[in-house]
This record gives C-alpha cells, structure tokens and sequence, in this order.
C-alpha cells in the first residue's frame, strides 16, 4: 500500500490504554487536537490494574473523572500471615488532611479507559481516537513526527508520544531500551465471585498474604474488585506455566487459600512475567515516551498504573508550550520530574514490597509482622509510611523539581 498522511493533529499518542487516553483527555481540554492510534479493536478489558491511590484520584477529579462509583473505596490495606490471621492493617483515614481521597479506590483500570472515552466523545471534537489501527513505523524530523500504520496510511504530530506499554514500538523507534531485570517467577491472576471476606476473618479489600502451605509458595495476595476477587498466586517449583494455568492447579492453589467444599468458580486467569525496568531518557526530539513504554515494575503495591498517569499529567501541562513553539528543556524538566520518581521510589518500593512478602523464614516474617504492626500503631510513622506508599509524597517530589 502506499503511504498518505491522511491526518494531521498538534499531537500523535500511539496506544489507548489509561495514559493515553488520560494523556489525550488532558491536551484536549488545553484546545489541542490529538489523534490516538490503537492496534486493538476496542479497549482492553482483560485482568490488568486494578488499584488507585489518593493523590490519582484527587488528579483525576480536578479534571472532572470520577471513578469512585465504579469501585470499591478501601480505606485499609494489609500485609497477613496465613496460617494465623494475625496482620498488620494500615489504615488511610489518617492522610484526611492530605488528600481528597484517604483511601485506595479497587477498580478495574479499563473502568478508567472507558470513563475518559466517554468523556473525550461527548465534549473533545479536537481528539481522535482510532482503534484497529496499528502502528508500524514512528520517524521524525525537524518539525514532527509521524506515526505509519500497518493500512498504509500516517498520521502526523507536532509531537509523537508512545503511550505504547512494556514492548513499546515507539520506545525502540527511539533507540531506548528497558533496562533493569525480569524476576524468576511468573505470577499467575485468577479472578472468582467467591466472597473471601466473608470466609476469612478481618479481610481488607488489598491482603499481601505469607504463607506455608505446601500447595502455595511462600506468598500470594488478594485483591477484592467491585463483584469478586483475585488472587495472585505463583507456580510450584517445578511447575510450567502452563501447567500452572490450568483449571486443577489453579483449584488446588484456591483450595489452599480458604478449603471449601465446592469448586472454585475461576472467571479469569493470566499469567505474567514481572519486570523492575526503566528507559535512560524519556524523550528524543519530538518523541516522547510515557507510562509503560518508559517504566515497567512490579505490581506489588499497585504503582505502575498511577505512576504513568502521574506521567501523563506531567507531561500535559508542558505540550501545549511546545507545541506552541516552546524549546526542549521543557520535556528535560519532564525527564527530570518523572524519571527520577519511577527509579527511586515507584521500582525501589515494588522491589522492596516483593522483596518482603518472598521472605520464607518463619522468625524472620515474624520480626517483619511486629515491624510492620508497630508502624500501623504509631500515627506519626503511618501517615509517613502511608504518604510514600500512597504516591503522595513521590508527586509532591515531582511536582518541586524546577
């Protein structure tokens, strides 16, 4: 086929997932027009994020998305021991001062995608959304940038930005390279409508789960959504991934979490590699990367989905200068605002979460426990504990860089 620009917008994002839309939302609203070019059909609705954190939130609905009344609102978290119950509940009530939402918000981060759609189709004419569009080729020159797709036809920005998730196009058209390490495990989700809650006693909505039982590894956790659960579970040693998907090891995983009588009805499952990888540089000329395409970390914790929609919101208040004429240390204030943040808390603290809940040894899980009790007792180590767990602090740090 041969190529045509058919469009041109201030703007290019290449994926539609959460950030780009997000992305996309917020340089329409600055009078922008933006075109988003998605290789899927239609937004993804498979098990991907699912928790939102305060200062998310409180970004969010400043720019009119709320998300509250499609989740669950969890003013607690905590980290358990399985066999005893005993835990550690981290209560966010305290951060009311802090935040216009003391709590985690547990939704389905294709909640959020659809919400910002919605909201861009009632009210943005200036931002496109194509879906079934697959990008092939991002290039630039001195003046933009441009997005080929696989149909022949491109599409041209002032600015391109890859918006693209952890095997970004646009990250390699660039020349940049994730870099950091993939963990030896492979995480397997399972979502089910059994009610944990109800089975097992003083369950918050967000557990961080030790245990011993020899069906499990050392660690699993349980995540309740708005009409069921899931659980993150891990294969046994020795065990494929596909053996670890299917129907009777995923039965015999949940069956150790809480025995029941029946089988477990599993409504979804997936397995995932865990990476802790970030880029060197955020931008090259006119191409700029965001979310995912720039940082990858493990879940623990729930930070990469607000992590890149702290990104988006970064990156947005400085586009419409650029676009406008603006020279590059805008987008090196952009590096130095968010790249700094992935590295050193996003990736250190879901490294240090996973590190924690792999412990294997009873005595020294037993001093973690105690550790972890003390600070969710003293209110001037939990709200100082809960301001970098909850990303408040992270994007006040980013927020001050100059």
């Amino acid at each position: 086929m041969s190529e045509a620009v058919v469009k041109t917008s201030d703007v290019v994002v290449v994926g539609a997932g959460p950030v780009g839309l997000v992305l996309a939302y917020l340089l329409g609203r600055r009078g922008l027009s933006v075109t988003v070019l998605e290789r899927n059909e239609a937004i993804v609705t498979e098990l991907r994020a699912s928790t939102f954190h305060p200062p998310t939130l409180d970004l969010l609905e400043g720019v009119g998305i709320s998300l509250v009344e499609q989740g669950l609102v969890s003013p607690t978290w905590q980290v358990r021991d399985h066999a005893s119950g005993d835990a550690a509940v981290f209560d966010m009530a305290i951060l009311g001062d802090e935040t216009g939402h003391p709590y985690r918000l547990q939704c389905e981060q294709h909640k959020l995608s659809h919400t910002v759609l919605a909201a861009i189709e009632a009210g943005l004419p200036n931002v496109e959304v194509l879906f079934d569009k697959p990008v092939a080729a991002v290039f630039q020159d001195a003046n933009g940038a441009v997005a080929r797709c696989e149909d022949g036809e491109s599409v041209r920005g002032t600015y391109l930005v890859g918006c693209d998730g952890a095997r970004s196009l646009v990250r390699a058209a660039i020349g940049q390279t994730l870099t950091g390490k993939t963990y030896p495990e492979t995480m397997i989700l399972a979502t089910t409508r059994f009610d944990f809650a109800a089975a097992m006693p003083n369950l918050s909505n967000v557990n961080y789960v030790w245990t011993s039982h020899p069906d499990l590894t050392e660690t699993f956790s349980l995540l309740r959504v708005p009409g069921r659960w899931r659980a993150s579970l891990y294969p046994l040693p020795g065990e494929s991934e596909e053996e670890a998907l299917s129907t009777a090891s995923i039965e015999r995983k949940m069956q150790a979490v809480f025995p029941r009588d029946e089988p477990y009805e599993v409504l979804e499952r997936r397995a995932y590699r865990i990476h802790q990888r970030i880029v060197e540089r955020y931008y090259e000329g006119r191409i700029v990367l965001c979310g995912d395409s720039a940082h990858v970390n493990s879940p623990s914790g729930g930070m990469g989905l607000n992590g890149g929609v702290h990104d988006a919101f970064c990156l947005a208040e400085k586009l419409p200068d650029l676009v406008a004429g603006a020279g590059p240390e805008l987008l090196e204030r952009y590096q130095r605002q968010r790249r700094p943040i992935a590295e050193e808390q996003i990736l250190k603290q879901a490294d240090a979460n996973r590190a924690r809940m792999r412990e294997t040894d009873p005595t020294r899980r037993r001093a973690l426990l105690d550790e972890l009790k003390a600070i969710a007792a003293d209110p001037r180590r939990l709200k100082e504990r809960l301001l970098t767990t909850s990303m408040i602090a992270g994007l006040r740090q980013s927020n001050a860089v100059a």
